[in-house]
């Protein structure tokens, strides 16, 4: 089972930037599809963002065109680029990683333990 670690959260204003990471161990993490979660106090989980192994993407609605997700092979990490920062963005941001696409897109992968971010003047 792949092990995941975030970093790269932090407390920023409306409209600033993070880039979160999420490196993952094991050799074949090429193959792997990985995804970004995140979880508001008092609220669900939600989908953010997924890549699979051959680099197509998918992107929840409410973050198209201010996130970006990409992933590096090489490092066995996968990146978030977070822009325009709105206080609704607000919320721990989880890696997840699986062999296959489906299960990121459902929330059925591995987990990471999560990094916050604060969004807020």
């Amino acid at each position: 089972q792949v092990q995941l670690v975030e970093s790269g959260g932090g407390l920023v204003q409306p409209g600033a930037s993070l880039r979160l990471s999420c490196v993952a161990s094991g050799s074949i993490f090429s193959r792997y599809s990985l995804g970004w979660y995140r979880q508001a106090p008092g609220k669900q989980r939600e989908f953010v963002a997924g890549i699979n192994s051959g680099g197509h993407t998918n992107y929840a609605e409410s973050v198209k065109g201010r996130f970006t997700i990409s992933r590096d092979n090489a490092k066995r990490t996968v990146y978030l680029q977070l822009n325009s920062l709105k206080p609704e963005d607000t919320a721990v941001y989880y890696c997840n990683a699986d062999i296959n696409y489906l299960p990121v897109l459902r929330g059925g992968g591995s987990w990471g333990q999560g990094t916050q971010v604060t969004v807020s003047s």
